[in-house]
């Protein structure tokens, strides 16, 4: 690929899901879009990327309306979040508590009728290096779950990949090598 590769591949986690402190992992719910002069403000300082990439979801397509109004992007159903199966909707503090599992563990974890997160990464991983292909600076607008799923490629470890925190509205920027690869120019930041 050589100079082939994107420049910098940008990750945005959608503004905040609306879900009414329910799981929403592909539940379609609308985005927070409260702060849209902070919508306005993020994309002036992403600039305007070469290319726009963005999962189906109604909270991600809004999100990136936001941050650069009429631009259009490329939707890609790779970058839908992880399929939490029989978990979807139910109340966060009604979830089971997974913390006693290994890093490797809880990667290979398959909610019931759902999906696994190292699922997650091999369904998204393709879409992830398609992006990365493209000449010029690359935007997705998805979900931490893609989020997460691009770091595990850059850290070349699933489970060590879900130890990042990565909040609603942040920006994740990695820059694919034309050896392959990526290096981490920046994790989880946001305007606050």
């Amino acid at each position: 690929m050589g100079d082939r590769r994107a420049t910098e591949l940008i990750l945005i986690r959608h503004a905040p899901a609306l879900a009414g402190g329910r799981l929403c992992g592909r539940t379609d719910v609308p985005a927070d879009l409260g702060k849209p002069a902070d919508l306005a403000r993020l994309g002036r300082m992403l600039g305007v990327p070469d290319h726009l990439r963005v999962s189906p979801a109604l909270r991600c397509r809004q999100t990136l309306d936001a941050l650069w109004p009429g631009r259009s992007a490329k939707e890609d159903a790779a970058l839908w979040e992880q399929d939490f199966g029989e978990w979807e909707g139910r109340a966060l503090t009604d979830l089971p508590d997974l913390g006693p599992l290994s890093g490797s563990a809880l990667a290979a974890h398959r909610p019931p009728g759902g999906e696994s997160f190292a699922d997650l990464c091999a369904r998204a991983g393709p879409a992830i290096e398609l992006a990365a292909a493209s000449v010029g600076r690359v935007a997705v607008v998805a979900h931490a779950g893609i989020v997460r799923a691009a770091l595990a490629q850059a850290l070349g470890d699933v489970a060590a990949a879900l130890a990042f925190e990565v909040a609603p509205l942040s920006v994740t920027r990695l820059r694919p090598l034309a050896a392959g690869g990526y290096s981490v120019i920046a994790v989880n930041w946001t305007l606050a």
